[in-house]
């Protein structure tokens, strides 16, 4: 038996395995307990010290905001007590004691002053517009047709292909997911012309798109930025995409790599950073993964587990800091946490590359993963919850920590005697009613793009943060239409609440993803406007009518 805390972490699941074909039972309907590790209850361990990072950032940002109104409302009393006459005669009487030079040396600094904080100050970042590649219907396939090719590869034995096909039929996975045709093929296609192939089929398809939205020419590009964790050729990606659009020589190019599905918030942050320092430009970040060169024939079931989730897609996303852009962008960026706890070795390697026995290279997949990603998210949110939640909530949330503290510091002092009871050693904080509070976070975001790893973690994350099944209709919607698309599946959720018509002015917009290293980010947008439903230029378009049904949950 596993002790009480594990078996708070644990879930099962009865699965029909159906009838018995053979033996004693021949005949019967089987059955099976699935037990899975679920992620960690949240409400049982916040960590303090991530949420004075949120209150430290928030402080150290929020003091204007704490003066200007104050100073505002004091010149508003005493300007209104006055009468225009009386206004005007005491602004004359008052100044009329002084020379011309000291009244022009006081609107020198005055405009100095003025001058230095709008310099100074962060640029507002706008998100212009995004385009998802959409393969062709070539490149389709069902979970059947998926088994059938990597069959016909004769790269697997049966026991793989059955481990292979139990995970596609709890993976929440549709039968319209996209993978290059390649993986059929007995030769090796884990080659630099395979990925370059894919590549360039997946990272022009979303740029062409980008670039005919946005009637933007790639030579106005000031910042490129490419991630992509498993292909990284050289010249490289950045490279390929500056070579193809035949793009400015003074272009600033940054390619990332081996970063994970949580790169695509790692290169807007870059990005952001980028337009910070130089003013009046826009940047494009893609955001992919190469399906084929990641493709693993080997034996080792943890290793089998991305060749079933991972399938093709990329994303373009325009991001501007030029003040005129305002009226035709969608979104304004308004936060981004990241979070990365690889200094721990179990964390580190809970997504690893290596080769395995038989000198076959893949990703091996820890069977912790669920619950190391839990512990990383509930970091990031506990960083994130003082940058966005009300202030009520922040007031409840910081108040029951406070509370939570104290009680255990005090539980610490107490001396242990032989006379401390059995039961009263099983005591916990949480079982002594000092259970920290735990946000509400639908009340600092209107839509949630949590990104699409895969069913289960969907689910146990909809458990945890308390949302409902339509904050995360993008993510199992998009985890069934396209399937884990990586670094780019935050965005085919965010396409996917474009196309239904639900974002309207003023939304905020929470993208979350976590990926190796292992690292969880989380970006914050804010509609400047109310996005009209899409006519063309959308992959949900084909199929949005289908979405949501109750399969998906």
């Amino acid at each position: 038996m596993a002790p009480n805390g594990e078996q708070d972490l644990l879930s099962t699941e009865i699965v029909n395995r159906g009838i018995e074909s053979s033996g004693p039972d021949a005949g019967s309907m089987t059955f099976s307990v699935r037990v899975r590790r679920r992620l960690p209850d949240f409400v049982q361990s916040v960590n303090l010290k991530y949420v004075k990072l949120g209150y430290h950032y928030l402080i150290n940002h929020a003091i204007y905001l704490a003066t200007v109104p104050v100073l505002v409302l004091v010149f508003g009393v005493e300007i209104g007590s006055l009468s225009r006459e009386e206004l005007w005669r005491k602004f004359w009487n008052s100044t009329a004691g002084y020379d011309l030079a000291t009244v022009l040396a006081f609107f020198a600094v005055f405009v100095f002053t003025l001058s230095v904080y709008f310099m100074s100050r962060p640029r507002s970042i706008y998100l212009i517009d995004f385009a998802c590649f959409k393969p062709t219907d070539d490149l389709k396939v069902t979970k059947e047709e998926f088994i059938d090719l990597a069959r016909k590869s004769g790269k697997f034995d049966e026991a793989s292909l059955e481990f292979q096909k139990k995970i596609l039929q709890s993976s929440g996975i549709g039968d319209e997911t996209y993978v290059p045709r390649a993986i059929m093929s007995t030769e090796n296609i884990t080659t630099m012309k395979e990925g370059r192939a894919e590549a360039s089929m997946v990272i022009f398809g979303a740029l062409d798109e980008l670039f005919k939205k946005t009637r933007v020419r790639p030579k106005d590009v000031g910042v490129l930025v490419v991630n992509c964790s498993i292909f990284n050729p050289t010249p490289s990606l950045s490279a390929m995409v500056i070579n193809h659009y035949k793009m400015r020589g003074n272009i600033l190019s940054f390619n990332l790599g081996g970063m994970g599905c949580s790169a695509g918030i790692i290169a807007i942050d870059l990005a952001r950073d980028m337009l910070q320092a130089n003013p009046n430009n826009v940047a494009v970040v893609v955001s992919t993964e190469m399906v084929g060169y990641n493709w693993y024939p080997g034996k080792d079931r943890s290793m089998l587990i991305p060749n079933c989730y991972i399938r093709m897609g990329a994303s373009a996303v325009l991001l501007s800091n030029r003040g005129r852009d305002y009226r035709r962008a969608k979104y304004r960026l308004e936060h981004i946490v990241r979070t990365h706890k690889g200094a721990d070795d179990r964390y580190f390697r809970s997504v690893y590359q290596e080769e395995d026995e038989q000198r076959f290279k893949g990703l091996k997949i820890s069977k912790d993963l669920v619950e190391i990603g839990g512990e990383a998210l509930k970091t990031n949110i506990t960083t994130l919850g003082p940058l966005v939640l009300p202030l009520s909530e922040q007031i409840l949330f910081f108040a029951t920590l406070v509370k939570r503290y104290f009680s255990n510091n005090k539980e610490k002092s107490v001396p242990s005697s032989g006379a401390i009871t059995k039961s009263s050693q099983k005591a916990t904080p949480s079982a002594s009613g000092n259970k920290p509070y735990i946000p509400d976070y639908k009340l600092a975001f209107e839509h949630f793009c949590v990104q699409a790893a895969s069913k289960t973690v969907i689910n146990e994350l909809q458990r945890n943060l308390g949302l409902s099944d339509a904050n995360v209709e993008p993510s199992r919607a998009t985890l069934h239409r396209f399937g884990n698309t990586s670094s780019s599946s935050i965005w085919y959720e965010l396409a996917y609440l474009e196309a239904k018509g639900r974002i309207k002015r003023g939304d905020r917009v929470w993208q979350l993803s976590f990926g190796s290293g292992f690292k969880c980010n989380s970006a914050v947008w804010k509609s400047v406007r109310s996005i009209k439903k899409p006519t063309s230029n959308n992959p949900w378009l084909d199929c949005l009518d289908r979405y949501p049904f109750e399969a998906l949950s």
